[in-house]
């Protein structure tokens, strides 16, 4: 199968100490991607014969990052924090109420029909449910011509030979071709959808936890084959996941959300080696450790209370709520930015959105109980859950 000519190296992999193979983040490759204060809010209606807004679910609101050329970014975060909003919205999958995503220099929040369409080919999407987005009543085969055919891909190349090619590089046989999504198994069916992401010679993925959906003894095939196609097709990878493990084993960055926004960002061993957001801390102190006397000895920190609603976020720090090191200056009417703070060692790619996160790292401040009747849901505006989402409906979007 034709691929796309290999530029330079963006970096190599490596073993890390968690065992995991990973590419040392080079940061002189180019920005493949840019998102520039990114928001995403959506209306709640009221009413019976005239709907009128009555608030917003803010679902993203305010998230900066980049994604660098060939590199894998790890976004990870809750349930209801916004992380597959995001994912969506990058790809226009959702409407945009405000800010820029840049994708090699062109904006795509401004592009409307067939500019959109066109772009998107270098944009695909692989979904959670793998049976969800995939049409039952089209053969493998139709499955991955629809999306070459959309963009004009069958013209100049023998597309069966094509075709057999990306199944042979997810690992499935080429008798698939003329097999339906009901008869593979979990797995497959996620390698079949990796397969037609790739059918348009993609230069971004975005992997809305690729792997939650499957039994554990196939996760770790399916992560490592995401691996080796970033390798074989210098692929650029967003991996969205609540899985910390997953995570850290093949993200070169990882960005943690919470409520809609970015909390800390820094290279994947920097942040599991030193979080500095309290929240990040939480995150890391719930995955257990196979040792008992280490699992003894280290930090645990227990967060009391929900997720406060998003249709009416707290002011100042969204995570002051829960937050065991909240104080009573800056916390409650400050909103943090991203930042890089001003302690010995950090890396300049390290950045968190904390008031007090030198204090909290030198151990200046220690955490306090929270008060549990203090952690509920601020306001009490009515909205519905995080509208469901036909994996269908978006694959076509993407395709087109």
């Amino acid at each position: 199968m034709s691929t796309a000519a290999q530029p330079s190296e963006p970096g190599r992999r490596q073993e890390t100490p968690s065992g995991a193979g990973r590419r040392t983040p080079d940061p002189d490759a180019d920005i493949l991607l840019d998102v520039r204060d990114l928001k995403v809010h959506f209306p709640i209606k009221s009413g019976v014969i005239f709907d009128r807004t009555v608030g917003h679910v803010y679902a993203v609101d305010g998230v900066d990052l980049q994604i660098r050329r060939g590199e894998t970014y790890g976004l990870v975060g809750e349930s209801g924090c916004g992380k597959s909003t995001l994912g969506r919205a990058i790809l226009r999958l959702e409407d945009l109420t405000a800010g820029n995503v840049l994708f090699e220099g062109t904006d795509l929040a401004s592009l409307k029909g067939e500019e959109l369409r066109r772009q998107r080919r270098h944009m695909q999407m692989v979904f959670q449910d793998p049976l969800g987005s995939l049409d039952p009543r089209q053969t493998v085969e139709q499955l991955l011509l629809e999306g070459m055919r959309a963009h004009g891909l069958t013209k100049d190349v023998d597309a069966r030979q094509r075709l057999k090619d990306l199944l042979t590089a997810v690992g499935l046989p080429r008798t698939a071709l003329s097999k339906y999504p009901h008869e593979f198994s979990g797995g497959q069916r996620q390698r079949v959808g990796i397969a037609r992401a790739l059918s348009v010679d993609p230069q971004l993925i975005v992997a809305d936890e690729p792997v939650s959906a499957l039994d554990v003894s196939v996760q770790a095939q399916v992560i490592n084959l995401l691996a080796d196609l970033q390798e074989e097709f210098n692929l650029t990878y967003l991996v969205i996941a609540h899985d910390l493990a997953v995570v850290r084993h093949i993200s070169d960055r990882v960005g943690v959300m919470y409520l809609g926004a970015l909390v800390e960002e820094a290279d994947a061993d920097d942040l599991y080696g030193q979080p500095l957001h309290p929240y990040t801390r939480a995150l890391l102190s719930a995955v257990p450790v196979p040792d008992p006397t280490v699992e003894d000895d280290r930090e645990q920190i227990l967060l009391v209370g929900d997720l406060p609603s998003p249709a009416n976020p707290p002011s100042g720090c969204r995570f002051h709520t829960r937050c065991p090191w909240r104080q009573q200056t800056r916390c409650h009417d400050e909103r943090p930015v991203l930042r890089v703070p001003d302690l010995p060692g950090t890396p300049a790619g390290h950045r968190v959105a904390c008031h007090w996160a030198e204090q909290i790292a030198t151990g200046e401040l220690q955490p306090h109980t929270v008060d549990p009747a203090a952690t509920g849901r601020e306001g009490s505006a009515p909205h519905d859950p995080e509208d469901r989402v036909d994996p269908m409906e978006l694959t076509e979007q993407v395709q087109q």
